[in-house]
């Protein structure tokens, strides 16, 4: 019997061993999925609000226990952790509170005496989730899909079993309908027979574009719905006006946001020269002043990457730019040289051009690559110089400039004008090109997983 590992990228030690699902156990873990989808869908939306809020109490109520288990198993630091538990729990509400208005029938005028759109369940939705948020990326979609009637179930990332099943256990004890909402403990290898099983009905992924157009396949082979949020390199534009000490304060933020390991994290820092050099002595200021330590420890920002081969493949991508031509200005380094952990340096690379992999590719962890640009256009121009658009953000004080350049001129998902990138469950998230497609959260996300059925009386 296979087996699947947690372990801690703090110190490298064991944290616990799961048996891995037999294909036999994964077709009977859908199937009981079935049945709970069955009695489920006949509840009313007065019943699934009632019982996401019990599920955001009972989030609330163990914050700080999760809070601990996505420190050991992912390294992210406790004050983090607890906020990002909160936000899982703010998820759960917003929907409770909003997801019956979403939902309602839509009627339309027509010949018909009565002609309406209803939103109706569609049955099971398989999530396949990474490690970088373990608990917030489920909820973004568990969430509206309970709301909407939905079953789920869960393939998430081997290294959080741990958070995968804590999430199982409060889906459970908040009253939901007994095994609507299930845990895969499998490898990768076992979902492409999960997504050919007839009682899944769509698929909704979180991780790299490479996963996303192979799932992609998959789910297109089989005729069933997917939504994809890919990866990023999100552009962040320093304008001539901006105000810059603000705006550094800002970027360095969204830069090391779950120690760089997210998608939406700020990836390309695109500075008009006038100010790129009081920006980056800025910007430089406020990273290196982060505390890196045991994520066990309130007063720790940045605790380690989640692995040490994803920290050692960082290292190789910052030595490549460097040997490409770019500038390490700070970090570049693997620290406390002693002792299996996954720690990396925050670094900032200076001098990065078109044809250098920090300009080019997304780097996952916190690395930060400084672009510069001759004037506003020329900043638009590189922004836009890449495959990806998950997301960006612009900063100037000429907020009708700025709105002009996020609504018309930047092409992402999501833009944001003096601010970092963020998901609020009230907007709609999700990006285009190489970061994928589909939307997740707001009236969107309750409306991607169902069936969109016109009703038409004559």
């Amino acid at each position: 019997m296979m087996s699947i590992q947690s372990i801690n990228p703090f110190n490298g030690e064991l944290i616990k061993e799961y048996k891995e699902d037999t294909d036999e156990a994964i077709a009977e873990k859908i199937e009981s999925v079935q049945q709970a989808w069955m009695v489920y869908r006949e509840t009313d939306d007065t019943a699934r609000a009632a019982l996401l809020l019990k599920a955001a109490d009972l989030l609330e109520e163990r914050k700080d226990q999760l809070a601990n288990l996505m420190a050991l198993e992912m390294g992210k630091p406790l004050k983090q952790g607890i906020a990002e538990v909160l936000k899982c729990a703010a998820v759960c509400k917003y929907y409770a509170e909003n997801g019956a208005g979403f939902l309602a029938d839509q009627f339309i005028e027509t010949a018909a005496s009565k002609s309406y759109v209803s939103f109706r369940p569609i049955g099971i939705v398989l999530a396949i989730m990474p490690w970088n948020f373990p608990l917030w990326q489920v909820f973004r979609f568990l969430a509206p899909a309970l709301m909407a009637g939905n079953a789920g179930i869960l393939k998430h990332s081997s290294g959080v079993t741990g958070c995968a099943l804590a999430i199982e256990d409060i889906i459970r004890d908040a009253g939901f309908q007994q095994d609507v909402f299930k845990v895969l403990i499998c490898n990768s290898k076992a979902i492409a027979a999960v997504i050919e099983n007839p009682l899944v009905k769509a698929v909704t992924l979180t991780g790299s574009t490479n996963a996303g157009k192979t799932i992609a396949g998959q789910a297109g082979k089989a005729l069933k719905k997917t939504v994809l949020e890919l990866g990023g390199s999100d552009p962040y534009l320093i304008l001539a006006d901006a105000d810059v000490p603000a705006a550094a304060k800002v970027c360095a933020e969204a830069r090391l946001i779950n120690n760089g390991q997210s998608c939406i994290a700020a990836k390309r820092f695109i500075v008009v020269k006038e100010v790129e050099e009081e920006f980056t002595r800025l910007f430089k200021y406020h990273i290196e002043h982060k505390q890196t330590g045991d994520p066990l420890k309130n007063d720790t920002d940045l605790g380690p990457m989640a692995r040490a081969d994803l920290r050692d493949e960082l290292h190789q991508q910052v030595l490549k730019c460097i040997g490409q031509g770019a500038t390490c200005i700070l970090g570049g380094k693997i620290p406390f040289a002693d002792g299996e952990h996954a720690f990396y340096q925050p670094t900032i690379l200076s001098g990065v051009k078109k044809g250098m992999l920090a300009y080019d590719e997304e780097i996952f962890g916190p690395v930060a690559a400084i672009i510069s640009a001759e004037d506003t256009n020329d900043a638009i121009r590189i922004a836009n110089d890449t495959g990806f658009g998950l997301g960006a953000a612009v900063f100037s004080k000429d907020l009708s400039l700025a709105e002009d350049i996020a609504r018309n001129r930047l092409h992402a998902g999501s833009c944001f004008v003096n601010e970092g990138v963020k998901s609020d469950p009230a907007l709609p998230f999700g990006g285009i090109g190489q970061s994928g497609y589909g939307r997740e959260l707001g009236m969107f996300g309750n409306h991607e997983f169902v069936n969109i059925k016109t009703v038409y009386v004559k």
